[in-house]
């Protein structure tokens, strides 16, 4: 009987001791999964976002202060064109809540001073008084001369004082505010263009042009009557000497992407304006080298009195156009010498003079085996072959210029001498198919497989990856609108993505009121430019050694996704890091995905640089070794 009370004794007490151990392995599970929902809980209102991102509550009540002085357009407006109002400040866990063991050693944080106020809009590779060593034929002065080892910034540039955040998409189409841009020189010199006027502490942009008075839409719709614009067909533009990119801002209500380029110049900040209104644009000039953008990459271009010489150097400029349109294309071209015997006393030119070089530009064109579709009025409008079946027959008779050689890289453009030849198209089996292979009509285009991946181009991408891309890309984008919930609210119009691969990022948010810059590192190991632009969107190839083409304060947010494990051994991270601060504007948003050990040095040099940042699990979960920073740049202005 003792025997059985001993056993029994012993039974209930594993019993009780289970029991305990699972209470509290049941409580340590649950306080974790706890934990980690509330480290990855976002905010779900813009101030509350930028509170618990850190910025501090004296610079956000300034900011407010400063808006509610602001003149809106209209009444109905208010809400629309002021700025954030504030909250208190939320103190952040900057710890990461992973599970991975970090040798983190003691680091210093190093502070960047502001730099003088003087480069307030400085442009590292196109910076003027470093163009002025350069020979000034064909425009090279003016290309990209980026800065030697010892002119390189180790600061942080600084925004005009009484910086105010720019009008949101579709405001910003017509409005800037003055104190962001301060220069009044274009309201001037082209004020009866009605390129900008200067209206109290705002621009305005009436949509004007040199060559269309009556403004930008009622042009396009003088086009639209000539070639189809709105089937979408025609997806991708670029406009060539873009002015304040007013073409390019009333083609996107015809879901057409412009890339409006033009150099940094006498008409003072023309691609400013351009990215503060909310429009694609990028400094840029015809110039000695190729456009940094692979071949067959637009369905249109564009120039409206850019005055790009195209009857010079036998058409070079017109062979790169050529390079860059897409098989079926069509250039646009209006303004001299077009209609030159309506205009050829204003334009201060005999009709000589005038007639020579459209005879020129007619003789270029037809060596590209272009045909002329019409001119009519102000505007001619020719259109590139869909293949070089013919024109090759053209060519054995025709040979200025000839096809360039096999050996040649069509899509190669970065730091790339003109040619005087033809880039030659890919095979047709006859005479009725797209070389290249044709594409869908927009937006069927952005997820249908491209030509370049159906064609095996691009080494070991096919079908199947490209659309499990996709997949990947619209469980980031769900995973972003909970940490990000502004993306999709119209916070972030201007969009780069540093390291766009296939362009899954741009096609993910496409639905939303933004566009994305798409970038493709030379550095990086597959070069996807030529994917991006079949499906329908724009980017360009660049170093992220060198500085980017593009003014300070320009874009809202940065994705920078394996860029600095690419970079890390090639040059100082500081560098880019700081590069990315001079193209953020102030408040702006950086997305990081890399491995922990890169990010948490990344956010050691950001916490110098009036960021503030946090490491949050990937969206598959806390095991998965790649993390993301998300950074904040906080609201600051030089000095009055």
């Amino acid at each position: 009987m003792a025997k059985e009370n001993s056993s029994h004794h012993l039974a209930e007490a594993k019993r009780k001791r289970l029991t305990w151990i699972l209470c509290v392995s049941g409580l340590c599970i649950l306080s974790y999964v706890l934990g980690s929902w509330q480290s990855n809980t976002v905010p779900s209102s813009s101030s509350e976002f930028f509170s618990r991102m850190g910025c501090d509550e004296t610079t956000t009540t300034t900011r407010a202060q400063t808006t509610q002085t602001q003149s809106n357009p209209s009444s109905s407006d208010d809400e629309s064109l002021s700025s954030s109002s504030s909250t208190e400040p939320v103190e952040l866990d900057f710890e990461s809540h992973h599970k991975l063991e970090l040798k983190v050693t003691n680091q210093t944080v190093k502070y960047f001073e502001p730099c003088d106020m003087s480069l307030s809009e400085y442009t590292p590779c196109e910076d003027r008084e470093r163009g002025r060593r350069f020979d000034r034929n064909m425009m090279k002065y003016r290309e990209r001369h980026c800065p030697s080892k010892d002119e390189l910034l180790y600061c942080l540039i600084p925004p005009p004082p009484n910086y105010k955040i720019p009008f949101k998409w579709p405001q910003s189409r017509d409005y800037a505010w003055y104190d962001n841009i301060p220069h009044k020189e274009l309201s001037i010199e082209k004020a009866i263009q009605n390129w900008i006027q200067v209206e109290g502490e705002r621009f305005k942009f009436p949509g004007g042009g040199t060559m269309f008075p009556r403004g930008a839409d009622a042009y396009i719709d003088d086009i639209a009557r000539l070639i189809p614009l709105t089937d979408g067909a025609i997806r991708t533009a670029i406009d060539t000497g873009c002015g304040v990119a007013s073409f390019g801002a009333y083609l996107l209500k015809r879901d057409i992407v412009a890339m409006s380029f033009a150099p940094r110049d006498t008409h003072e900040a023309q691609v400013q304006f351009a990215l503060e209104r909310g429009v694609p644009a990028i400094i840029g000039i015809m110039g000695s080298r190729r456009l940094p953008y692979p071949a067959r990459a637009f369905d249109l271009a564009h120039c409206s009195r850019c005055l790009i010489p195209w009857f010079q150097n036998d058409g070079l400029y017109l062979t790169e156009v050529d390079r860059v349109l897409r098989p079926g294309g069509y250039w646009i071209l209006s303004g001299p010498p077009i209609n030159w015997k309506k205009y050829w006393k204003g334009w201060e030119r005999s009709q000589e003079d005038l007639k020579q070089e459209q005879d020129s530009i007619e003789d270029a064109a037809r060596s590209l085996c272009w045909k002329k579709v019409t001119e009519k009025g102000d505007l001619s409008i020719w259109q590139k072959p869909i293949n070089h079946i013919e024109c090759k027959k053209l060519k054995r008779v025709h040979k200025s210029p000839p096809l360039c050689s096999k050996s040649d890289q069509p899509d190669f453009a970065w730091y790339k001498d003109l040619e005087s030849c033809v880039t030659p198209l890919p095979e047709a089996n006859g005479p009725e198919e797209f070389a290249g292979g044709a594409l869908e009509d927009w937006p069927d285009r952005a997820f249908a497989v491209p030509p370049r991946i159906i064609r095996g181009t691009i080494q070991d991408t096919n079908a199947e990856k490209f659309r499990q891309d996709n997949e990947v890309w619209k469980e980031r984008i769900a995973y972003y609108k909970q940490i990000m919930p502004e993306l999709t609210r119209g916070r972030f119009r201007n969009i780069m993505d540093m390291n766009a691969y296939l362009g899954g990022f741009a096609a993910a948010i496409m639905k939303y009121p933004s566009w994305v810059m798409n970038v493709v590192p030379m550095d990086a190991e597959k070069q996807t430019l030529g994917v991006i632009f079949e499906r329908g969107f724009i980017g360009t190839y660049q170093d992220w050694c060198e500085g980017f083409s593009t003014y300070p304060r320009t874009y809202d947010l940065i994705h920078a996704g394996g860029l600095f494990s690419i970079y890390e051994n090639r040059c100082d991270v500081t560098l880019i890091l700081l590069e990315m601060d001079r193209i953020l504007r102030p408040e702006g948003t950086v997305v990081f995905r890399d491995n922990v050990e890169t990010l948490t040095k990344i956010q050691s040099i950001t916490n110098g640089m009036k960021w503030k940042s946090r490491i949050l699990d990937h969206e598959k979960g806390p095991f998965n070794p790649e993390k993301i920073l998300l950074a904040v740049k906080s609201y600051w202005t030089g000095p009055s």
